[in-house]
C-alpha cells in the first residue's frame, strides 16, 4: 500500500514565526550493551520540552558501534518511537510479540503499565542509522495495557511540494495530510523533512506546543540563526507565533517535533517514568516481582 500524497492541501503563509531559543549539541553516550549514541534531548530538558522525554540519534557504518544492541530491559509509563533511516532493528517482548523495523520504518510502542523487551540490530550492508524518541504519557494512561505497532516505510504518509520539499508525516498532521499515528493527549507532530538548497519551508506549529528541530543532514537558518547538522534547535514560545520558517543552506534533512505539554510532575528512574517517587518505587518492586506481563 502506497501512502504517497500527490496533491497535499496547501497552507497559508505564517503570520509570526518562532525563533531559536537555544541550540543544543547533545551528548555522546553508551547505552544498551554498548551502543554509541548522540543523546540530543537529555533529562534536564524534559520540563522545557514536555511532553518529550528523550531523543537519541544513532548512526554508524561500523558494526562494533551498535551490534550488541539493547538486550532485555523494562519500561513503564511512556511511549517509545523508533525510526530507522537505514538498517534493521528486531523487537521482542515478554508478551511474545516480535517485529522487525527496516529501512524507513517506524515502531511505536506504548509501554503503559510495563513491558520487558529487547531491541537488537541486524546487519544490512553494515549501516545502522535512526532515532529513538521517548514521549510521555499522561497520568491517566501510565498504567494502560502495553501496545505496539510496526509501521513500514510504505505506510508512512509522504508528499513532495512544488518547491521540491519532501515531507514524511510520522505523527500529527500537516498540509492536510494525517500522519501514521495520532495521540489525543500530547498531540505530537513528528516530521522528517528533506529541503533542497536555497529553499525555505514553513511549518505551522500549534500555539502552546513545545517544539524543536534536529538537523541531521546539511545546515539551515531559522529566523536568522544558523543551525548546523547534528544540532537541535529549541524553538521559542513567542506569543502569537503560529509556526517556524526554515531555510536550507545546502541540501538538508531534519526532524521537526512539537507536542502539547502535559504539565504534570515527572519522576524518572532509568526506564521508568511516572509522576511520583512512590510510583517509581512501585514500578521497581513490580518489575523485580515479575509483575510486568
Amino acid at each position: 500500500m502506497s501512502t504517497t500524497v500527490t496533491h497535499p492541501v496547501t497552507t497559508s503563509p505564517l503570520v509570526k514565526t518562532r525563533g531559536v531559543e537555544r541550540i543544543i549539541n547533545g551528548q555522546f553516550v553508551m547505552d544498551g550493551a554498548g551502543v554509541r549514541i548522540n543523546r540530543v534531548l537529555t533529562a534536564p530538558l524534559q520540563r522545557r520540552l514536555d511532553p518529550f522525554l528523550m531523543l537519541d540519534a544513532f548512526g554508524s557504518d561500523k558494526p562494533g558501534d551498535y551490534i550488541a544492541g539493547f538486550p532485555e530491559h523494562p519500561h513503564r509509563g511512556f511511549e517509545t518511537i523508533t525510526y530507522m533511516l537505514a538498517g534493521r532493528m528486531r523487537h521482542r517482548d515478554n508478551a511474545g510479540n516480535e517485529g522487525l523495523i527496516t529501512d524507513g520504518g517506524v515502531q511505536w510502542m506504548t509501554a503503559g503499565r510495563g513491558v520487558i523487551h529487547s531491541e537488537m540490530p541486524e546487519q544490512n550492508a553494515g549501516l545502522m542509522e535512526g532515532f529513538q524518541l521517548w514521549l510521555n504519557l499522561p497520568a491517566s494512561d501510565k498504567m494502560t495495557d502495553p501496545w505496539y505497532r510496526d509501521i513500514p516505510l510504505e505506510e508512512v504518509p509522504r508528499f513532495t511540494l512544488d518547491d521540491g520539499v519532501t515531507v514524511q508525516v510520522i505523527a500529527g498532521s500537516t498540509h492536510g495530510v494525517d500522519g501514521a499515528v495520532q495521540r489525543a493527549h500530547t498531540e505530537p507532530l513528528y516530521l522528517d523533512l528533506e529541503i533542497p538548497a536555497g529553499v525555505t519551508y514553513e511549518q505551522l506549529v500549534p500555539a502552546g506546543h513545545n517544539a524543536f528541530v534536529y538537523v541531521f543532514r546539511g545546515d539551515v537558518v531559522i529566523d536568522g540563526k544558523g543551525v548546523p547538522h547534528t544540532r537541535m534547535a529549541i524553538l521559542d514560545n513567542a506569543a502569537g507565533a503560529d509556526g517556524v520558517r526554515i531555510k536550507a543552506i545546502e541540501p538538508t534533512r531534519l526532524l521537526v517535533l512539537a507536542g502539547r505539554p502535559l504539565n504534570e510532575p515527572i519522576a524518572q528512574y532509568g526506564p521508568f517514568v511516572m509522576n511520583t517517587q512512590a510510583e517509581l518505587l512501585q514500578a521497581v518492586e513490580d518489575f523485580r516481582a515479575g509483575r510486568f506481563a
